[in-house]
């Protein structure tokens, strides 16, 4: 049977979904400018690459100003005193990452890393500053970006805030199910490429703990996990569990 992999870059932008949840894709900053705004833009900035794994900005660090992804993708996360990690978002070319504070004070709040090979246009908070004053376009632009990811981070607070840990997981598992599923004789079949770190990161829990769940919903007839596969044997079950509540999480 022919399963649908998500490309790797892709893989938990899709599963935590809170770009489609908003209802419309991810804005591009530069979208409302000509050709010679453009122009300006670029040759204000500073082209970087980074390679996958590699971090663009790290939590703690000095803020300076935004990165423009200009081809890649960028995973922004925030790590706990902790040590626990939770992932905010992933961000494709077009968007920015490096924010809230645009125009380069205080530190980064949370950190951004290469989820593959990445292409960004470094821009320093006094150069935005006067793009922004000579190219309203431009500020519109940024605008929006501001808006849109401040919609997506309200929507992971209300779903950390009022979800427990079982109702996300299983939440993720039916929107991997729904984007890349395939109908099989035994059930649902979606491939493996997310692992249990990768599930954990986006529930906000630790890997044991999304270990220990899927094996629960084993038990429960709900889904089988092996090497290449997650098979969901009863979606309605796995529905009913996104709904569950579980003091105490």
């Amino acid at each position: 049977m022919s399963v649908a992999r998500p490309p790797s870059a892709e893989k938990i932008r899709h599963a935590f979904m809170l770009t489609e949840d908003i209802g419309r894709p991810q804005p591009d900053m530069l979208a409302g400018l000509d050709a010679a705004g453009r122009a300006l833009v670029l040759q204000k900035g500073r082209s970087r690459r980074f390679a996958a794994g590699q971090a663009v900005f790290a939590q703690g660090e000095k803020h300076d100003g935004i990165y423009l992804i200009e081809d890649g993708l960028v995973r922004v996360f925030y790590t706990a005193p902790s040590g626990r990690e939770i992932t905010l978002a992933y961000w494709m070319a077009g968007n920015f990452v490096g924010g809230p504070e645009v125009f380069g004070t205080g530190v980064h709040v949370w950190s951004g890393i290469a989820e593959r090979d990445t292409r960004v246009l470094a821009l320093s908070g006094a150069v935005l500053r006067g793009l922004v004053d000579a190219l309203p376009p431009l500020a519109i632009g940024v605008i929006e970006g501001l808006v849109f990811k401040g919609n997506c981070y309200s929507l992971l607070a209300q779903m950390l805030g009022t979800r427990s840990v079982v109702e996300r997981l299983a939440y993720v598992l039916q929107r991997l199910c729904q984007l890349y599923g395939v109908a099989g004789a035994e059930g649902i079949v979606v491939a493996t490429r997310f692992t249990h770190d990768d599930l954990a990161h986006m529930v906000g829990s630790t890997r044991q703990w999304v270990s220990m769940t899927l094996r629960r919903f084993a038990d429960q007839g709900i889904l089988v996990v092996s090497r290449k596969h997650l098979v969901v044997l009863r979606a309605d079950l796995l529905a009913e569990q996104a709904h569950m509540e579980e003091p105490g999480r």
